[in-house]
């Protein structure tokens, strides 16, 4: 089946000419030109602001003027990774997109549904001549995944809607009201190389298999970290033989839970047999611990050409000791909201090579108190074992308003459409909502969309049918939306 067949075709056809469109993150070029010649080609109001955020304005929908002006918002960057066996070049190669049952999903890479379907919906809006909808405010922002840029550099002059509608949610009975805001944390260490012995055998250590997924929504999963399983290895390692590490190459992207990581040892020929002995003994620990989460977790062993440089073994027990003391996963649940992670951490990459040590990691949190605690635990940690640290990208979460307009009469007309409660929740990712609400003070906003199932990662999914009940939901809202003044 054509993803061009799907239901609402309107929808999935704005998501497939997206999709043809490469947009990775900082490198948006193409699809903001997309959109301008989108939006211009249907006569509309179509303008960049100064960071080269996408503005396209409609007028209201005869007998809809008075109603108050709805600002629409979604990112056009996406995640771009795949898996270790696909071949597909993200700067050149528009997403490859497969129907599965319910689902559209990707051969082998990201899908971009997160956020694509969100800019394909509003898309549809735009260019549709029968459906009733107040003056509408379109805002396509930039470089959401890698340090929410556009929404930090929006200019709030252009908006004068005071209901801001987020399709950036991933469960269709989820009306957000609040988020967490997030830090990065980079840090870096050179370390002593050393020349590799040469009566040793360069031997790979691989991890691969792991879910991964997205680092705030799936935090809370208990899905394995291909860094810290490594590390954990290497570290036990140490108690059988000494070796000497030539590089680690871990994870991917700062806001993904690692997947993958490798490692090259050189290892004395006299301690191979009994080293790949333990290797297997830690991995079968590992995979027996995390059997229930992740079945497809695997660890290969291969002889290799070990090269170059060897980390100092003075250096070694320090990185692979900051390594393993560095937390990882939940820091804290919420007091407040039930099953809302507050307050986390993921260290995302770990590159060991050539003399240079470094790490990425990124820190969530809906309290600004407990983002700094658990930011500054990270540092500690790094900066005890001598690391440089640089903290940056800061940005705030988005404080829940349970009294709010928009939130009312969405949570009803919910009730009233699927005669069911709606899931009201605040959510540990970081959407755009807190930082475009220091931009636009005294608006009303809410964030919600389809099912979405993976992001981040190569399983990404969508779900047909949730698609088309998010559009009908959305449709009715906009009818709903309640007279200026």
């Amino acid at each position: 089946m054509s993803i061009r067949t799907l239901s609402p075709q309107s929808l999935w056809n704005h998501f497939a000419d997206l999709n043809a469109v490469p947009r990775p993150s900082k490198k948006e070029e193409r699809v903001i030109q997309f959109m301008l010649d989108f939006g211009k080609n249907l006569g509309l109001e179509t303008k960049t602001d100064a960071i080269q955020n996408v503005i396209i304005k409609k007028p209201a929908t005869p007998g809809m003027e008075q109603k108050e002006t709805v600002i629409l918002q979604s990112h056009l960057d996406m995640v771009h990774q795949k898996n270790s066996g696909t071949e597909f070049n993200f700067d050149t190669q528009g997403i490859e997109m497969i129907v599965d049952g319910d689902w559209v999903k990707a051969n082998g890479t990201t899908l971009g549904a997160d956020n694509g379907i969100g800019v394909a919906t509003i898309m549809a809006l735009l260019s549709s001549t029968d459906i009733p909808h107040p003056a509408l405010e379109c805002l396509f922002t930039i470089d959401e995944e890698t340090g929410m840029t556009g929404a930090m550099k929006m200019e709030g002059g252009n908006f004068s809607g005071k209901i801001l509608l987020n399709l950036d949610t991933e469960d269709d009975d989820e009306l957000s009201i609040g988020c967490a805001g997030g830090i990065d944390t980079n840090t870096s260490y050179s370390y002593k190389e050393v020349t590799i012995d040469g009566n040793s055998i360069g031997l790979k250590i691989s991890i691969s298999g792991l879910l991964g997924g997205h680092s705030g929504m799936d935090i809370d999963k208990g899905r394995g970290n291909a860094n810290k399983l490594m590390v954990r290895i290497l570290y036990h390692l140490l108690s059988v033989s000494e070796y000497q590490l030539v590089s680690f190459d871990g994870g991917s992207l700062r806001n993904a839970i690692p997947r993958e990581a490798n490692v090259i040892l050189a290892v004395s020929k006299d301690a191979v047999v009994s080293v790949k002995a333990h290797i297997e003994q830690v991995a079968t620990i590992l995979k027996e611990e995390y059997k229930s989460i992740e079945p497809h977790f695997k660890m290969e062993l291969s002889n290799v050409n070990a090269s170059g440089g060897a980390v100092a073994f003075s250096d070694l027990e320090k990185i692979l000791n900051c390594l393993y003391a560095v937390p990882n996963g939940v820091f804290r649940m919420s007091p407040d909201f039930k099953d809302l992670v507050e307050t986390s951490s993921s260290l995302a990459r770990v590159i060991i090579s050539e003399g240079s040590f470094t790490t990425q990691s990124l820190q969530r949190s809906s309290v600004e108190s407990t983002k700094g605690d658990v930011a500054n635990a990270i540092r500690c940690t790094f900066e005890s074992v001598g690391c440089s640290v640089v903290q940056s990208g800061d940005y705030p979460g988005w404080q829940p308003n349970t009294d709010s307009v928009i939130l009312n009469l969405m949570a009803e007309l919910y009730r009233e459409l699927y005669k069911d409660e709606p899931n009201i929740k605040a959510c540990h990712a970081g959407l755009e909502c807190g930082i475009l609400g220091k931009h636009l003070p005294g608006v009303d906003m809410i964030s919600f969309g389809p099912n979405i199932r993976a992001a981040h990662s190569p399983d990404e999914k969508v779900q047909i049918s949730s698609v088309q009940k998010f559009w009908d939901y959305l449709q009715e809202v906009l009818e709903r939306i309640p007279n200026r003044g």
